[in-house]
């Protein structure tokens, strides 16, 4: 009986009125393929290209568990979903991880049955206008009409930001950014509100991009990043550190263009544990040891990833800000060590 009910206890773990089986990794690796959800269509994030391939920061973290498990960063299924679609797909098992522009929150984190595996990308909630609004900063917005995707945190952000200063608006809900973003430009709101890296993005669909600006203020903290079910937590750690890889590999100077010199010359331990020269984390994780090598060589480390997507050399140019690592100054993203 009690190897029964052990083996009751491993296949299902009931969160919340949320059934989360265990295996995930097993079933990955049966289906040879990777289930991702992420973004409808998010410039920068989560989008499809020219070449008819999804692109974005966190398309590549799908890739890097998909090259970490699998072996291969192309092995991947994306499933596109709304923000109100997003939960529930992973809850329900349709995909093995989720990685959506989704703020890392409280309760979020206790009640959905999900777990946060790291911080993607640390952003705040901002506004995006128009220059012939003639509007400086935030605190002018009294009595404006807000164009907002339902749904999200910033719903709850808007709100407490206008009631803290006494001020009163009018939210225009949508279900998309892609409706948010064409409520906006036919004039239904005088601004959008949403993550300041979201607004930059959607700016760059505009017929005009120069003719709308974000201004300053930043008025919550977004961070932002992949989640999982909970009760499974040898695919947890995977993502998990998976994600760490890419901020490790960076830190210290592991490149796609550099990590089969680096494998082979490296004297750093830390840089040996990390490509599976030396330690168990692999095995550690049920992966093989060269996860991570596989990683880099094929996704590339974060700050290439960051640059290609969202920074100096994609369209959006934004700044890497607080999503430098945490040895530049003013930098948040940091890896725990491997060891």
């Amino acid at each position: 009986m009690r190897n029964k009910l052990l083996r009751v206890s491993l296949a299902a773990i009931t969160l919340c009125g949320i059934t989360a089986t265990a295996g995930t990794l097993e079933n990955v690796k049966k289906a040879d393929v990777l289930k991702c959800g992420v973004n409808t269509g998010l410039p920068g994030f989560s989008e499809v290209g020219s070449d008819k391939k999804w692109k974005g920061l966190d398309v590549d973290v799908c890739r890097s568990v998909a090259a970490a498990v699998l072996g291969d960063a192309t092995k991947v299924k994306f499933v596109p979903l709304t923000a109100k679609e997003r939960f529930t797909a992973l809850q329900s098992g349709e995909i093995d991880i989720l990685s959506r522009n989704t703020t890392w929150t409280a309760s979020r984190d206790s009640s959905l049955g999900l777990n946060f595996a790291g911080v993607t990308y640390y952003d705040g909630q901002g506004f995006l206008v128009s220059k012939k609004l003639g509007v400086r900063t935030a605190k002018q917005l009294d009595g404006a009409s807000v164009c907002i995707q339902a749904g999200t945190t910033t719903e709850l952000n808007l709100a407490d930001y206008f009631n803290t200063n006494g001020m009163k608006y009018n939210p225009i809900t949508y279900d998309t950014t892609d409706q948010v973003s064409k409520g906006f430009e036919s004039g239904r709101c005088d601004l959008i509100t949403s993550d300041a890296s979201q607004l930059y993005a959607l700016r760059t669909k505009f017929k005009n991009p120069n003719d709308f600006k974000v201004l300053p203020q930043i008025i919550s903290k977004e961070p932002l990043g992949p989640l999982v079910r909970q009760g499974d937590d040898v695919w947890f750690n995977i993502v998990k550190w998976s994600l760490n890889a890419m901020k490790s590999a960076e830190e210290y100077g592991i490149t796609s263009d550099n990590v089969d010199n680096m494998m082979k010359t490296s004297k750093n331990p830390e840089v040996k544990r990390i490509l599976g020269v030396s330690g168990k984390i692999g095995e550690d994780l049920k992966l093989s040891s060269n996860w991570a090598y596989n990683i880099v060589k094929q996704v590339g480390n974060y700050g290439e990833s960051f640059e290609r997507n969202v920074g100096q050399k994609s369209p959006l140019k934004i700044s890497r800000g607080l999503n430098n690592l945490w040895t530049t100054k003013g930098g948040l993203q940091y890896s725990p060590p491997f060891r």
